[in-house]
């Protein structure tokens, strides 16, 4: 398989590149670009900086995931998991993080803040019409095929 090549600038000298922390890794670890060390209080939302651009080509977006570690440790995720970074948006990324523990969670430049996954995407053709095909779900929606039947 092809990889797709993603540009990527440094907005700071400071800024750190993405990495891929082992061999078969789908993400790589995005840091955070910081003045001061940033706070954030239990229910806080915050815009976390990287000090980065990108240049993704046609047919990809990057997906930014929450990392697994920050989640089980500190309750810390993202506000909208998974965010998506468009192939034409060329200013600084932002991570937006939440912290949803009970303590304060601290943050400093050059931590690992969340995750990138380069993924194929394609847009659709949306058809309008008066009426959709049956199918046996219908309807049925948030846990509809989760259910069972008690019969008494």
């Amino acid at each position: 398989m092809q990889k797709p090549v993603v540009q990527i600038r440094k907005l700071h000298a400071a800024a750190k590149i993405p990495a891929y922390m082992t061999e078969l890794a789908a993400g790589m670890d995005i840091c955070a670009l910081l003045d001061t060390t940033l706070i954030v209080s239990p229910g806080q939302r915050v815009l976390v900086p990287t000090g980065l651009a990108f240049a993704i080509p046609a047919g990809y977006e990057i997906q930014v995931r929450p990392r697994s570690g920050l989640a089980i440790k500190h309750g810390v995720a993202l506000v909208n998991s998974p965010g998506t970074i468009d192939a034409d948006y060329r200013g600084e990324v932002g991570i937006i993080l939440i912290n949803h523990g009970s303590e304060d969670f601290t943050i400093n430049s050059g931590d690992r803040i969340a995750q990138l996954v380069v993924a194929p995407v394609c847009q659709a053709e949306l058809v309008e019409v008066d009426a959709l095909d049956v199918t046996q779900r219908g309807a049925g929606g948030f846990g509809h095929t989760g259910q069972t039947s008690h019969d008494g």
